[in-house]
């Protein structure tokens, strides 16, 4: 698998921590800039509904960039909102009239909580030939090994084997998180609807040739990582 996942991400440019969003935020000052946050999010970013994300733990640099990213799109119009930023639609408005520091500041603090684990099911799904499988099995599979015939890389090479993800290179921390919300952010970069993943396109180059069994699976089976 080592074979498949480094020339993949040498191909691809994976970023260099020259290319990452900066954050020096003050996690104390940003746990009195959460109010608004806390409410969806949780006031430690463990969200109580898988509708809304869990956000802590994820690493600063990276909250920091998908705050920028998200009131970027927020503040833009016209065609501009389809070219800009990372849209979604439930912040609206939220995250107007904070400065660049109070950004990094709430990023600051929600990267110093702990993720609680949310756990993965047992499941089956039904794969292109039409078995029936082990959604933990398949799951376990693609996230360390990928799928060699299509091109799907491993997601622990730059998530980490444990879902802990690489916070100084803002790739987040995924295990624990919501299946729900995993599962509809890759089937968002592979249609296109989440682009702020950099020029070189890394998630939407991963997520392009993934079926909606193996995203399935590899979400419920990162809900349990820990």
């Amino acid at each position: 698998m080592k074979k498949l996942v480094l020339p993949l991400l040498i191909a691809l440019g994976a970023p260099t921590l020259s290319q990452m969003a900066s954050a020096a935020g003050d996690a104390a000052a940003g746990a009195e800039k959460v109010a608004v946050c806390a409410a969806c999010h949780g006031p430690d970013g463990n969200s109580p509904a898988p509708s809304f994300p869990k956000i802590a733990g994820l690493g600063e640099a990276y909250i920091y960039k998908q705050l920028q990213d998200i009131q970027a799109w927020d503040n833009a119009s016209g065609d501009d909102k389809a070219k800009t930023g990372r849209p979604v639609v439930e912040m609206t408005g939220m995250l107007s009239g904070l400065s660049d520091q109070d950004l990094q500041d709430i990023a600051a603090h929600y990267a110093s909580q702990g993720m609680q684990l949310t756990g993965s099911k047992e499941f089956t799904v039904k794969i292109n030939s039409g078995a029936e499988v082990s959604s933990l099995d398949l799951g376990e599979n693609i996230y360390r090994g990928g799928n060699m015939e299509t091109g799907v890389p491993a997601c622990s090479g730059c998530h980490s084997p444990t879902g802990l993800g690489n916070a100084p290179a803002a790739y987040p921390r995924l295990g624990g998180q919501y299946a729900e919300y995993i599962e509809k952010q890759l089937k968002a970069f592979r249609g296109g609807e989440r682009t702020n993943d950099g020029d070189q396109m890394i998630m939407r180059l991963v997520a392009k040739n993934m079926s909606d069994a193996e995203i399935k699976a590899v979400a419920n089976y990162i809900a349990g990582l820990n």
